[in-house]
């Protein structure tokens, strides 16, 4: 094997189509078989040894690993299970020893033969029979260095299983996760539902949707934020007990935590509260991790989390009180909130409920390791949530959070007509001034209120966070089979819509300059020795992406040419794709003190230009040419 791995790739992958060829014509076509029936798995000979030794079994896999020369060679065969070791014997197969050994690494093959144990003690079987049941065209990674790069792994995610085949346990885990939680609601008496995905209004859930259309009705529709609107008009209707599992989509940002589509859960029970709904995610949590783990402690990065209820309580007032001194119980307008949040460099919001919520962004949800409910949130962000009877700016509404990651949320729900037709009115106001993530207005759910929603409690839980939890694993990506990925090579190329291509648009389209404004230049000078204290730089964009829950922000990770990555947010996000912004070489202020944004720290600044054009702000960054070094100084 070793003379193979020195061949070029290009010549392995023509040798392996020229034996497919030759297989062809001696009437062998590995494509034309079309089952393997009575299949034993490698997992079940190697647990029964004593029960198979001796005995004929037949067994189906991939070839992993090649060896042996002359008349006797050894396969590692892989199956759903795991591998065991095939030996092959010239004297024992006769002719069809010679057809083994033009198999190559990746194929897939049916074997026939009896278990043993060699001489070493491995658990085998002497193969009396052998067939190809379909010949790999590509070259498997390597087996000692595997497939490491996570994009690849991704986008190939059917190689990532066969090579790593602890992401396979990953998966598995997964499925039965879900199930439990599925049996922990079954056992309550919840019934689970279908709705629509394909919605006339995007509602439910603040986010920005994709919009699709339907050419028979000639209408924009929307992938579904959120399945809570229908649920609760099922609770209208008459059911007690309601539950969804299913996709959502929200066209924002992509990290760790956050894919364009995931899977959620949302539940509804009438005449129950949000205090019912705590009860039942601290339950349901534990239980699950005791019934698919074996424990109610997991591990998760650096720190071992107690998932056993009762969980932590406390209010989103107090809780940023004990992390910062902010009391807002004491400040009640919003013109002392917004004093408040410039003293603290919090960003200034239009209400003073999304004013202390991005007090609780940046100073309470990183410290949030063990479950923690965060409860009472402001009504100015909670625009489906129950009023709380002694504080009408707060609402009966609770958030859970473990390892500083929001997993859950819950309302005691909002079922005024006439209060939930004012918030919606609130929310298309925002729309109309420019928030893509506002909600729209939604007659015929607020029809749904005047018909009359019992009190009700209502859940949504992201389950892929908690399957990240679950299995101690850092990114969504590698809890879903296959996450979203930009399109590469002939795949961008061939699925181009070419009327709908993204570019930076500032930097293509022409400009009338007669309508451009520029801002008068400074009259007060700045002396040499002043100027010369800013450390502009040149920077590479190693990553790029939307800060989530920011409309503005952009995250960018640098090369500054130091050897440490450095993280600058800057609000562009309105004029430039962060995918776009991959791999271009940048200008930027690196001795600027760090700035928290959203609870990430901000080093330093991206510079761009800006000026005025028919009214409106153009916003250009200032690329440089890719040949200049990262960490070159401006002069």
């Amino acid at each position: 094997m070793a003379k193979n791995m020195n061949q070029d790739p290009n010549e392995m992958l023509q040798i392996r189509r020229e034996k497919l060829e030759k297989l062809k014509e001696d009437g062998k076509n590995p494509y034309e078989i079309v089952n393997f029936r009575n299949r034993t798995l490698s997992k079940n000979i190697r647990d029964n040894f004593e029960e198979f030794e001796g005995k004929n079994v037949r067994i189906a896999g991939r070839i992993m690993a090649r060896r042996g020369h002359g008349n006797m060679s050894f396969m590692d065969i892989q199956d759903s299970k795991g591998q065991i070791q095939i030996v092959n014997r010239k004297n024992i197969m006769g002719d069809d020893f010679r057809e083994t050994k033009a198999y190559d690494i990746g194929d897939l093959v049916g074997v026939e033969g009896k278990v043993f144990k060699t001489n070493q003690g491995e658990i085998s079987i002497e193969s009396e029979k052998s067939e190809l049941l379909s010949k790999s065209l590509q070259i498997l990674p390597e087996k000692w260095h595997g497939l490491k790069d996570p994009d690849i792994r991704y986008r190939q995610r059917y190689v990532d299983l066969i090579v790593n085949p602890e992401v396979k346990e990953v998966f598995i885990l997964r499925s039965k996760i879900i199930s439990e939680i599925r049996k922990f609601l079954d056992n309550r008496g919840y019934l689970e539902v279908e709705t629509p995905i394909l919605n006339t209004i995007a509602g439910g859930a603040s986010a920005r949707p994709f919009i699709t259309h339907h050419n028979t009705l000639d209408i924009d529709m929307y992938l579904r934020i959120a399945n809570e609107l229908y649920l609760k008009r099922l609770i209208v209707g008459g059911f007690d007990k309601v539950y969804e599992m299913g996709r959502m989509f929200r066209n924002e940002g992509m990290d760790t935590t956050h894919n364009p589509e995931y899977t959620s859960i949302e539940l509804y029970e009438a005449y129950s509260d949000y205090e019912d709904m705590m009860k039942i995610t601290e339950e349901m949590i534990s239980q699950v991790a005791q019934n698919v783990l074996g424990t109610t402690k997991v591990q998760y990065g650096e720190h071992e989390i107690e998932l056993k209820a009762p969980w932590k309580r406390i209010t989103m007032i107090d809780s940023i009180k004990d992390a910062c001194g902010v009391d807002f119980n004491e400040i009640k307008s919003y013109e002392d909130a917004v004093s408040i949040a410039k003293e603290k460099n919090v960003e200034v919001k239009d209400t003073w409920g999304e004013i202390v919520a991005e007090f609780f962004d940046e100073f309470v949800e990183d410290t949030l390791i063990q479950p923690t409910f965060i409860y009472d949130y402001p009504v100015d962000i909670s625009p489906l949530a129950k009023r709380k009877n002694d504080d009408e700016n707060l609402t009966y509404r609770f958030e859970a959070f473990i390892s500083g990651a929001e997993i859950g949320n819950a309302f005691s729900e909002l079922n005024d007509a006439d209060d939930q037709r004012g918030r919606f009115e609130k929310q298309v106001e925002k729309r109309q001034k420019g928030d893509s993530e506002a909600q729209m207005m939604d007659y015929d759910f607020v029809n749904a209120l005047e018909v009359g929603l019992p009190p009700t409690g209502g859940l949504g839980l992201g389950i892929d966070r908690i399957i990240m939890l679950l299995t101690n694993q850092k990114s969504i990506r590698d809890v879903l089979l296959f996450p979203t990925m930009k399109p590469v090579g002939k795949e961008k190329v061939e699925n181009r819509d070419s009327s709908k291509e993204t570019y930076d648009k500032l930097t293509t389209e022409k400009i009338d300059l007669s309508k451009i404004k520029i801002e008068p230049l400074f009259e007060d000078m700045v002396d040499f020795d002043t100027f010369s204290k800013s450390d502009f730089r040149v920077v590479k964009v190693k990553n790029c992406e939307e800060v989530p829950k920011s409309k503005k922000l952009l995250k960018f990770t640098l090369d500054d040419g130091s050897g440490k990555e450095r993280t600058i947010l800057s609000g562009i996000k309105d004029y430039y794709d962060a995918d776009y912004l991959i791999g271009k070489t940048l200008l930027a202020i690196c001795n600027l003190p760090a700035r928290k944004m959203m609870g990430i720290n901000s080093e330093g600044m991206i510079i761009s230009a800006i000026c005025e054009n028919d009214g409106k702000e153009n916003l250009n960054l200032i690329m440089l040419d890719d040949n200049i070094p990262a960490g070159a100084k401006l002069y």
